[in-house]
């Protein structure tokens, strides 16, 4: 192994840098993959899906067995209590970001919303989805993970 094809990988700790809510959105905006957060039979689930922001609200699709579209449709005002996901970073150098929304979480009821999301949000995974759930950003959080500055660096 020549080290002409070795990659140099920042060691050391990493700085976690707080970011502005923005800042946060854009960020998620730039990625089409998170993990929303809910509770399922009083406990925390986890569920890894594909997204998109729309005027500042994530949305995702889902189907009619999904926990998400039942507890969404019981839901009265102001609706279900979630957070969602979504981060870059690098396997190697562990450097990125990381941004977590907190919010209300509404199916989408609107056929011409609902029709418009169909079109815009392809799923990943091979099943009908039938349904659109938006998530309304109340709380934004997000952190930007850099090398931490060497002592003595100017």
């Amino acid at each position: 192994m020549t080290t002409d094809n070795v990659q140099t990988v920042p060691t050391g700790p990493r700085r976690s840098v707080e970011l502005d809510s923005d800042e946060a959105l854009r960020l998620l905006g730039s990625v089409s993959f998170g993990r929303v957060v809910f509770t399922r039979q009083a406990l925390p689930t986890v569920r890894p899906v594909n997204h998109l922001l729309d005027g500042g609200d994530i949305v995702i699709r889902t189907h009619e067995g999904a926990a998400l579209t039942s507890h969404t449709r019981q839901a009265g005002a102001p609706g279900v209590v979630v957070a969602y996901e979504a981060d870059a970073i690098d396997p190697h150098t562990h450097l990125g970001w990381s941004v977590v929304v907190t919010g209300y979480a509404h199916l989408v009821t609107d056929p011409h919303e609902l029709a418009r999301y169909q079109a815009l949000l392809h799923p990943w995974v091979n099943q009908t989805m039938d349904y659109a759930v938006r998530i309304r950003p109340d709380l934004i959080s997000g952190v930007r993970l850099t090398p931490a500055e060497e002592p003595g660096a100017a």
